[in-house]
């Protein structure tokens, strides 16, 4: 059977299982390519090896293709669809041990980025200042991943209520998301000056460029570094990553738990409020967006010394 067949066969059942696949998908079409017009039965060992080492030994984008090229063959197998032993993979792939840890903006580095969206759209002129500016604050003021972000229509964002309706979660859930009064009244502003230009249509994305058309991830991605540029937010402490959109997500957390801290609230009850407020399925994907920066974990130290001299809340 044709490994093209095979793969796409693959990616059909797994998205019919409600799982999204994209990412593997495309990079089961890469491996299709590289290997070439030939049954599944006759990939050999070292072209596929030679293909998992276009990337460094042990980055994450290796092991995630060696993980998805064995699942394919697992897969295969399990139908009947080849019958191969040894496999073509290495039986070890090196795991990738370096954790990335968030980019997690100050405060003031936040307001410097708001500032600058004027300058980085003379650049960028494809997109108006203010709508740029609206975007920034709703990943940051909304905590929305990148994607639900770019998937908001008009018909999303009840200003009135203070409530965005996000459909396109990462994990096919709808949710409901409350939105403070700032960030709200800012909305507001924002849609006045959006009516005039835009389609006031429910369909119609709410964040959109000049000719109407909504927000692509590689162009809003190109921009928002030059914006970084334009607000003099460079990270200097050696990570691969430079400051990214989805930080503003993560530094939205953080921020929360330490305001939490500061008022003296029941951290332990108020966790599961953050985690449904950002779309997670447990507290465990919640844990990892707490990056211990400095001043959290200032204000945690603060706590423990509160209890520990007789305070009721850690």
């Amino acid at each position: 059977m044709k490994l093209s067949t095979v793969a796409a066969t693959y990616v059909t059942h797994k998205q019919s299982m409600g799982i999204r696949f994209t990412t593997e998908a495309r990079i089961l079409r890469a491996f299709c390519q590289a290997m070439g017009d030939i049954s599944i039965a006759s990939v050999k060992a070292d072209r596929t090896l030679a293909w998992l080492n276009e990337a460094a030994p042990t980055t994450r984008t290796r092991e995630r293709k060696y993980g998805v090229v064995a699942g394919l063959y697992r897969y295969a197998i399990a139908r009947g669809y080849a019958n191969i032993a040894p496999l073509p993979l290495p039986r070890y792939v090196p795991r990738h041990q370096q954790s990335f840890t968030p980019y997690i903006y100050s405060h003031d580095e936040l307001r410097r980025l708001l500032r600058s969206t004027s300058d980085a759209c003379r650049e960028h002129a494809i997109v108006e200042d203010y709508v740029l500016h609206t975007f920034v604050l709703l990943l940051y003021g909304g905590g929305l991943r990148l994607s639900e972000a770019l998937s908001l229509t008009v018909g999303d964002v009840d200003i009135k209520q203070a409530i965005l309706h996000i459909r396109e979660t990462k994990f096919y859930k709808t949710r409901l998301v409350p939105i403070g009064k700032d960030l709200a009244e800012a909305l507001a502003q924002y849609e006045l000056k959006r009516y005039s230009s835009y389609s006031h249509e429910k369909s119609a994305p709410f964040l959109c460029y000049r000719n109407g058309n909504p927000f692509k991830k590689s162009a809003i991605e190109d921009i928002f570094r030059h914006l970084c540029i334009c607000a003099n937010v460079i990270r200097t402490d050696g990570a691969c990553y430079q400051p990214r959109m989805h930080d503003l997500r993560h530094s939205a957390a953080v921020h929360r738990l330490v305001a939490w801290y500061q008022n003296g609230s029941d951290i332990q009850i108020l966790l599961p409020y953050l985690a449904t407020w950002l779309g997670h399925v447990n507290l465990r994907s919640t844990q990892r967006y707490l990056t211990l920066t400095p001043e959290l974990l200032q204000e945690a130290s603060l706590r423990f010394e509160h209890y520990f001299i007789g305070g009721h809340h850690v």
